[in-house]
């Protein structure tokens, strides 16, 4: 199946123009470059894009931002319910100038989502433009990442990261890991908020989604990806995975051999 991008939008943004909609497994989005930004989530499921030969990934807590006129594509591995909203691009100029992920906070996704109930892809009346007003603004002040799962290269930090990476079912706690490595909890936490922008934990649980998520796709039984990634029962693995992508693990692999 392949849905050609510009026809995701029924006429350029003005200030804004939203989609919601359902796409299949194996829905190719082409390369495409528009002149206005783009925010885009999953509702359900992972997003998936590339952009600019990097790889973005985002669960339905965090949006892809992709700016004016940045090259960018994007096939769906898996069933999603997917939002986009479309920024004119005189109001992007105070909007991140390269692509990132951002972190939504519910207001974002309550004015999304009833523009998608009201079926209003445009913002005419007074009341709906002044509703896309604060969307901007709350565009503007999200917490931005380079990518879902930041990567950095501080001397104390990167070890410990890589060696979670190799073993992401590592259940020691952070107060372990820090002794391991010569230091302090209090010492690690820092330094994951200043040069991540999140907490270790925060990054951890990112590590172990999408993790999970390559396993399943790999065809893993779902047991064996919760023993794997450290989790002492298959119940605590699917509730994490279900909070963070609106999907089982069973839901996810059935999307993906249904295409």
């Amino acid at each position: 199946m392949r849905i050609e991008g510009p026809a995701l939008v029924g006429e350029p943004p003005d200030p804004i123009s939203v989609r919601t909609a359902d796409f299949a497994a194996g829905t190719v989005f082409p390369p495409q470059r528009q002149p206005w930004g783009k925010l885009l989530y999953a509702l359900r499921g992972v997003a998936e894009f590339d952009i600019e030969g990097a790889r973005y990934l985002s669960p339905p807590a965090y949006a892809i931002w992709v700016p004016p006129n940045v090259l960018h594509q994007s096939q769906t591995r898996h069933g999603i319910r997917y939002a986009a909203t479309y920024v004119r691009e005189d109001l992007c100029v105070e909007l991140p100038d390269t692509p990132c992920t951002l972190a939504l906070n519910p207001l974002i996704k309550a004015i999304v989502a009833d523009f998608s109930e009201r079926a209003v892809s445009q913002p005419r009346t007074p009341e709906d433009r002044r509703l896309a007003a604060v969307l901007i603004d709350r565009l503007r002040l999200a917490r931005r990442h380079e990518s879902y799962l930041p990567a950095t290269d501080d001397g104390l930090l990167a070890p410990l990261l890589a060696a979670l990476q190799k073993t992401p079912g590592d259940r020691r706690s952070l107060a372990e890991l820090a002794r391991v490595s010569g230091t302090t909890e209090r010492t690690v936490s820092r330094r994951c908020r200043e040069t991540l922008g999140m907490s270790f934990n925060d990054w951890r649980q990112r590590l172990k989604l999408l993790t999970a998520i390559t396993l399943i796709e790999e065809g893993c039984p779902i047991q064996s990806v919760a023993r794997q990634l450290g989790y002492s029962n298959t119940s605590a693995f699917i509730a994490m995975f279900r909070q963070l992508t609106n999907l089982s693990p069973t839901e996810l692999r059935r999307q993906g051999t249904a295409s």
